[in-house]
């Protein structure tokens, strides 16, 4: 039996700062990796791009059938021998990503569970498509990203408490800009609902990317920028948004994975009774006189 998934490249300038953050989407069946990896050869080595690191995305849509946490297809089966980043002599680095798109709360139970699978990913991402699953996402799940829809209109409003648990725990929010390119009724419903969460966030924690299905939906990290503009954001968070945000995601990601948890230890401070009854029976008749 064939397995169908989808998957998406997504990339991050280094060599040339401040930018980029742009995406592609694949489909494949079975054997995806000569396609997938002919694809992605064209877009790393594309002159105009200048990628640096590239994240493959495994897409778990839970609405269309039950399905688990796979093992994610190590980069060295995809490409034998990485392209060189252009202008430097390091290779391009490749990481795998984990979207999980949940429509009910007993979908976010896979995150929570202790998959070795889900630990093998360097980046995960989730779709809340509903107002208490969006609240979850920023509170309480341990992601790296949180998907906005931007193809409808949002069944829901931002509200700001979540929205700001989420920037004070390094959660990251991704608007896609491919939609605005490809059909008018998508780029109103995009810039519609990114104002909605500039008016929120302010800007903070953004990261843009494309989704694209061919190199030509693919705009360069200046573009990516101007469009940033038009969803309400200001010059320097709109080039944050293609740049520091992205690498900023990539460190959540590590850290993510490094560790579990924290403990913190504080002594408990006595009360003044309890210094009392360990004095000794003539120093306490001293502090009585």
């Amino acid at each position: 039996m064939c397995r169908i998934g989808r998957w998406r490249a997504h990339g991050l300038n280094r060599s040339q700062p401040p930018f980029p953050k742009t995406s592609q989407t694949y489909q494949f069946t079975c054997e995806p990796c000569k396609s997938l990896r002919l694809h992605l050869l064209y877009l790393l080595q594309h002159r105009s791009v200048g990628y640096s690191t590239v994240a493959l995305n495994h897409v778990i849509d839970f609405k269309e059938k039950k399905q688990e946490i796979v093992k994610p297809v190590s980069p060295s089966e995809l490409f034998p021998s990485l392209p060189i980043v252009q202008g430097t002599s390091k290779r391009i680095k490749v990481l795998n990503r984990l979207t999980l798109v949940v429509s009910d709360p007993s979908h976010c139970n896979l995150l929570r569970s202790t998959s070795t699978n889900i630990r093998l990913y360097d980046l995960i991402a989730v779709f809340p498509k509903t107002e208490k699953l969006f609240h979850i996402a920023c509170t309480t799940l341990d992601v790296d990203l949180v998907c906005i829809n931007v193809t409808e209109k949002l069944p829901f409003y931002f509200r700001r408490p979540p929205v700001n648990v989420a920037i004070d725990r390094g959660i990251y929010f991704e608007l896609l800009y491919t939609p605005a390119i490809k059909d008018s009724t998508m780029r109103r419903y995009t810039i519609s609902n990114a104002i909605s969460l500039m008016q929120i966030c302010k800007g903070k924690n953004i990261v843009m990317s494309s989704a694209a299905e061919r190199p030509l939906e693919l705009r360069g990290p200046y573009d990516v920028a101007n469009l940033g503009l038009l969803f309400g954001m200001s010059e320097s968070d709109a080039k944050a948004a293609v740049s520091t945000n992205c690498r900023a995601t990539l460190l959540h990601g590590e850290t993510r994975k490094s560790a579990c948890g924290v403990v913190y230890t504080v002594k408990k401070p006595r009360k003044v009774e309890e210094e009392e009854t360990t004095l000794p029976a003539c120093k306490r008749a001293k502090t009585q006189a």
